[in-house]
């Protein structure tokens, strides 16, 4: 996510710069630059909180500020969709998706990040062989002494990692006990975590680019829309597809570019969410319609695409 100190500036500084005002941290009026006096008034906050009072607006003083409003992830178009659909895979929203752990509860061993790779297909193992071969000191610094129990379980094979799942789960195997939990919590929100999971959902951006072209779609939106429906869906049956374009073309002409692409997420939304099977089909359509409307309510949690991700009806990058 992005950090906002001194030197920083835009509509996110203004909105800190109005929190801390409401609540009688300073009488400055918001300018959207962050300056000493924004500096000092986020000091003056954090002490309130019980929080380090280092003047910098990061993850656990906008989590005070802002209780139910995450800032949108920092980072290029993939990331933002990513933090997106990850949030509706974990239930938490970013950046804390890019960190959820689950234990063995469905046969895979231990399930971890975003799109919860996990150890029984062999997709999560990639992801910390990365991280030990690039970043060494992050991982020695999070796992300390325990580093090379992981390192033994990801260069192991399957069994070994299975094995190395079910040693670090209570009696049921299916909770990560809490000292790993935390460790692994500690890594996926480091930076350079994060990127290794951008880079590792690399083939889901690249169909889902591909789906925009075939119906489309240029906007932010809608790549974050054949994105999910990438991830979820795996992708749009051809039966499906021909009812896509029957529905495009009996759209009216005289539609702005912008109203036209609102007008077939919706189509794509809704043609995709009947495809599911029955049991799915409301929960796909509710994620669905989420990013075609840019707001919604899944799963119990309340998103807007725009503040939240910098998610947009403009131009996908």
């Amino acid at each position: 996510m992005a950090i906002y100190k001194i030197g920083s500036s835009g509509a996110e500084v203004t909105r800190i710069q109005k929190a801390l005002k409401d609540m009688g941290f300073t009488r400055d009026e918001p300018d959207g630059d962050f300056g000493s006096h924004t500096e000092a008034a986020v000091k003056s906050f954090q002490s309130s909180k019980g929080l380090e009072a280092d003047g910098i607006v990061g993850t656990e003083t906008w989590e005070k500020l802002f209780p139910q409003s995450p800032p949108a992830p920092a980072g290029n178009l993939d990331s933002r969709c990513l933090a997106l659909t990850g949030s509706f895979e974990t239930g938490s929203l970013s950046p804390n998706c890019f960190a959820c752990v689950a234990g063995n509860f469905d046969g895979q061993g231990m399930s971890f990040g975003a799109l919860q790779w996990n150890f029984g297909q062999g997709t999560l193992q990639p992801l910390f062989k990365e991280l030990i071969a690039n970043h060494q000191g992050i991982a020695s610094r999070i796992f300390g002494a325990n580093l090379n129990q992981l390192q033994q379980a990801v260069n192991g094979g399957r069994n070994a990692a299975m094995a190395f799942a079910a040693s670090i789960q209570d009696q049921t195997g299916k909770v990560v006990k809490e000292t790993w939990k935390q460790m692994f919590k500690a890594v996926g929100l480091t930076p350079e975590f994060q990127a290794i999971e951008v880079k590792s959902a690399a083939s889901y951006y690249n169909r889902a680019q591909n789906l925009c072209k075939d119906y489309g779609l240029w906007t932010q939106r809608g790549r974050a829309l054949m994105f999910d429906i990438c991830v979820q869906n795996g992708s749009i049956p051809d039966n499906v597809k021909a009812l896509i374009t029957a529905d495009f073309k009996a759209l009216p002409q005289s539609l702005s570019p912008e109203d036209a692409e609102l007008a077939k997420m919706r189509i794509v939304a809704n043609r995709r969410s009947e495809a599911a099977k029955p049991a799915f089909v409301e929960d796909v359509r509710r994620r669905k319609l989420c990013i075609a409307e840019g707001r919604g309510v899944v799963h119990g949690i309340s998103y807007d695409l725009a503040r939240q991700f910098g998610l947009t009806l403009g131009t996908a990058d």
